[in-house]
């Protein structure tokens, strides 16, 4: 499987990769038909300390494509 990294007023940081791998495995490991992941990082500013950074995860797999996103404090909170 692939893995393509967006980032979006962030940089890029390696270890942030290598976390957001760590955590996609176990989904590789459940369902072996993903074909590719397509990860988005970007800030956003907001009225809440517990927001404002967002990560967002595509999923390419037979059908239709599957998307989540999620806006925490920090990004390894948003990747879990």
């Amino acid at each position: 499987m692939k893995i393509n990294y967006e980032y979006d007023d962030v940089s890029a940081s390696e270890s942030l990769e290598a976390f957001t791998e760590e955590k996609l495995q176990a989904v590789l490991n459940r369902f072996d038909f993903v074909m590719r992941a397509d990860v988005f990082f970007k800030t956003e500013n907001t009225s809440s300390d517990q927001t404002g950074m967002i990560c967002g995860i595509r999923l390419s797999i037979p059908g239709p494509r599957l998307f989540a996103e999620s806006s925490h404090d920090n990004f390894r909170d948003a990747v879990s």
